[in-house]
């Protein structure tokens, strides 16, 4: 396994990267492997920001581009990981007033949903 793999296996869990490889054709196996070697391998590995941080920032763009499927991945992986309801709160209000009131709302909607679903023991990466 590589950089990339483990970091991405670290930081969105082995069932989503076990899918996402399940998933994979000769379509877009370049794209996966892409994937793993530039955004994690790459960009997710340098010493500049602590992964908190990444996961923080990472979150905070998806919702205020409006990238649910991602940001729900990446909220249930945060949260699996430690990440705590009321920073992604904070996080979410901060949203809110640099990128809108709608990417908040909406990122609050899906986060509460994650939360939800953890705390009922139905929900995963």
């Amino acid at each position: 396994m590589n950089d990339g793999e483990r970091i991405r296996r670290e930081v969105l869990g082995d069932a989503h990267v076990d899918r996402a490889r399940a998933a994979t054709t000769a379509f877009n196996a370049d794209f996966q492997d892409f994937i793993s070697r530039y955004a994690w391998g790459e960009i997710w590995s340098r010493p500049g920001l602590d992964r908190h941080v990444r996961r923080l920032i990472t979150i905070a763009v998806l919702a205020a581009l409006g990238r649910e499927g991602e940001l729900d991945m990446h909220v249930r992986a945060a949260l699996d990981d430690g990440l705590e309801p009321a920073e992604l709160s904070e996080l979410l209000m901060h949203v809110g007033v640099y990128a809108g009131l709608p990417a908040a709302n909406r990122g609050f909607t899906i986060a509460g949903r994650a939360i939800a679903d953890r705390d009922t023991g139905r929900g995963g990466a």
